[in-house]
Parts: structure tokens; sequence; C-alpha cells
């Protein structure tokens, strides 16, 4: 069964920004898609964040895409971390990911450590990154640690900001094809775009 999980960033919730969009978009693919609300989202704490979205996913298995968004990136690659040795999922779709907390004291929680990315790359088919050329939070410089680390493909958005919803004075962010592309281009790779 194709599924989707999104992870949502800090303060998010289920209907924020481009996730609804993008669950409505992979209906008629036939993509179960899930958005967990995370818990205590002003205040993310991975030892609440990791048991919530492995509750969601339950077993792994290769037709599950997993779609981060923010501090959902982190929270993704620390999941990979725990799968064990021949574990695969179809593959990652990051949103504006980082690899540390860029200065924020509330997300520190998160990078307890260096990511251990050879263990994330042999759980994943295939890795998309998608970064703004204007973000105010993350240097676009990440985009090369993901593809350096992962191999991820990387996919640039002229003035998108965060990807976030109206906030700070950045526009909302309600639609994001380059997502649902990203997502179809794994399944077709992988030869299952066909299956229900």
């Amino acid at each position: 069964m194709k599924r989707v999980v999104i992870v949502h960033c800090w303060e998010g919730t289920p209907d924020y920004c481009w996730y609804p969009w993008l669950r409505d978009e992979l209906r008629p693919m036939r993509i179960h898609t899930f958005i967990p609300q995370m818990p205590e989202t002003e205040a993310p704490k991975l030892d609440r964040w990791l048991p919530s979205l492995q509750e969601v996913i339950g077993e792994p298995d290769e037709e599950l895409i997993l779609v981060g968004h923010s501090i959902g990136c982190a929270t993704i690659m620390r999941y990979l971390e725990t799968l064990k040795e021949g574990e695969k999922i179809a593959g990652v779709v990051f949103v504006a990911g980082y690899t540390d907390n860029l200065g924020f004291d509330e997300l520190s929680n998160f990078f307890q450590g260096p990511f251990a990315w050879e263990k994330i790359k042999q759980h994943v088919e295939h890795a998309v990154y998608i970064y703004s050329d204007n973000d105010p939070f993350v240097p676009v410089h990440h985009a090369e640690v993901f593809k350096q680390m992962l191999g991820a493909e990387l996919v640039e958005k002229k003035g998108a900001g965060h990807f976030s919803g109206s906030v700070d004075g950045e526009k909302a962010c309600i639609e994001l094809p380059e997502v649902r592309d990203a997502v179809g281009m794994i399944y077709d790779r992988l030869g299952i775009m066909s299956l229900g």
C-alpha cells in the first residue's frame, strides 16, 4: 500500500500551510496520506515526537514515503537511525530541512550528536531536498549537505521563504507542487506507481 506520512514543522498542525493540499493532491493517485499531530508542537521534544512517528508508521516498508518540513526533517532522520538492518522505505522528501539547531535553544534536543548519515542512507531508496533561495531561517548550504550525505536530489524554489503559513510577514505557502511531483517521481522510479 502506497503511504505518505507528513511530519509537520515547529508549531505546525495537520491543517497548516501546504499539508492538506498535498494530501488532497495525492488522493487521486491512490496514496494513503497521514498528517499526524505531533505532541507539544510549541516546544518540540524528540523523545515525544519520535515515538509518535513510530506509532503512526507501524512497520516500515518499501512503499512508504516520509515528507518532512523544517524540524520534521530532523525527526525523520532520527527515525531512520532507529531502523533495523535490511529495513527500507521508498524515499524521503525534505522541505527546508537543516542539520543543526540554527541557534534555537528549543530545538537543540533534536541535534544531540551528529546524524548517522550512512545508517540513514541505507534505509532510503530515494531522497529529495526542496529549498528556497530566500529562506529566512535555513541557509542554502544545507542543500549541499543533504546532497553530499544522502545523495539527495535538489529542487530549488525561488522566493518561497520557509514554505510556511503567513508568519513574520511571509506569504502563506498553501500549495507546493514540487513535493507532489517528488512523491510521484519516487514511486515511478520504483515501478509501483500503478499499484493501488
